[in-house]
């Protein structure tokens, strides 16, 4: 009994190793675009804004018209759900019949999928609109929070953080760490940010350590064990001063943008922050926040960072994430993306070195009242590498949950 359980055993195993069909050569663009024809691609996406899940229903019934592909948004509420799901496939011996086609991914994501061979690719170079990003002048595509892509995600999202306010509430907004400290001192209650770990959380604390750190530098190097208590002393210092001035005196925070925009358009609390330049703006044309609310920026730079997307490498249709992908990075799609009213997320083509009709979308979108020109945005900070990152949002989920 045991020889033939045996032998019934090993066969099935040689057959769930041995590969469906062979992946698709992104460098055979046609062959892709036929493979993709009737494919159905299952996009695993944070849900968390209705204007993101607006535009990607859009993006659905653009490439169901244009590619016959059938888009599924699977909504999630932290990306490190899908990442956990490929994880968790790998581990059982599933490398054909992946349930993740395209995953919205950056940062520690990104360092966790590639770092575990989790990911299909190279592929993002050889996608037709690819060189319209200009990468070589463009280091922001080639690399994520520090991480080198190698062609394993297509840059699909610019962001920036920004802060805003009402300058019908607040007379003079402050242009530091140090002043919004200060500013909250004398206004408490009027200022918020979303909890640790959701990226804007994250992208708060990390700001206010980039600004407040004696050598800044170091957060862009893999984190060290023995330098992390003396580098994050000044942002620990500086959250305890601040917390108790906070809006319900730090006890509790916003779970998200969203809810963070809520406070701010019923006017519970005065100043906010955003990932997008243009989320103010927005905002006001979807009647969300009053049109006194302007953007600002810190004097000494702001985190940006681009957003990817990646094909795990046991998704089933690969061929049709593909096709997705490079859909989501024409002039088309692009520009779309970034009229405010629609979602006013930044754009990742160069714009500047587009053909005069491609420009002249960009040039046509109006950016809102609320939006800073591009010259007023200041410097662009760079993301840490994802083990600062990971560390700090661990600690400060250690020192201040349930307080």
């Amino acid at each position: 009994m045991l020889n033939r359980t045996l032998a019934v055993t090993v066969p099935l195993a040689l057959l769930l190793a041995a590969p469906l069909h062979a992946d698709p050569h992104p460098g055979d663009w046609e062959s892709v675009l036929d493979e993709a024809r009737g494919q159905t691609v299952y996009w695993y996406a944070w849900a968390g804004e209705e204007r993101t899940n607006d535009y990607i229903q859009w993006t659905a019934r653009q490439v169901a018209e244009r590619h016959d592909i059938e888009l599924v948004h699977v909504k999630i509420g932290d990306t490190a759900e899908a990442v956990s799901r490929v994880l968790a496939e790998k581990q059982a011996g599933n490398h054909e019949r992946g349930n993740v086609d395209l995953i919205w991914i950056n940062g520690e994501n990104f360092a966790t999928m590639k770092a575990n061979d989790l990911l299909f690719g190279p592929w993002s170079e050889q996608l037709p609109h690819y060189p319209l990003t200009d990468p070589d002048n463009t280091p922001a595509v080639r690399d994520d929070w520090t991480i080198p892509v190698d062609g394993l995600e297509s840059p699909w999202s610019s962001s920036q953080v920004v802060f805003y306010y009402d300058t019908a509430l607040v007379d003079e907004h402050p242009r530091s760490m140090p002043e919004l400290l200060d500013w909250a001192r004398e206004n408490p209650g009027d200022f918020t940010y979303p909890r640790v770990p959701n990226f804007l959380g994250n992208a708060f604390i990390t700001q206010a350590l980039l600004e407040l750190a004696e050598d800044s530098d170091i957060l862009y190097e893999p984190m060290r064990e023995d330098d992390f208590d003396e580098v994050s002393a000044p942002l620990w210092a500086f959250l305890d001063e601040l917390h108790p001035h906070l809006w319900r005196s730090g006890r509790a925070f916003p779970a998200n943008s969203s809810e963070l925009r809520r406070l701010m358009g019923d006017g519970e609390i005065s100043i906010a922050l955003s990932f997008s330049t243009t989320e103010a703006s927005g905002a006001i044309a979807n009647f969300e926040l009053p049109d006194s609310v302007r953007s600002y920026v810190h004097d000494h730079g702001m985190i940006g960072n681009m957003s990817f997307l990646a094909i795990p490498y046991n998704a089933q249709h690969k061929a049709g994430a593909m096709v997705v992908a490079d859909y989501l990075l024409s002039p088309e799609a692009q520009a779309h993306k970034q009229d405010p009213v629609v979602w006013g997320s930044n754009t990742v083509l160069a714009v500047a070195t587009l053909e005069p009709a491609d420009r002249a979308l960009f040039d046509d979108i109006d950016l809102g009242i609320a939006t800073l020109a591009p010259d007023e945005l200041g410097e662009v900070l760079g993301q840490p590498h994802p083990s600062w990152v990971d560390a700090l949002a661990d600690a400060w989920q250690a020192r201040y949950v349930g307080n």
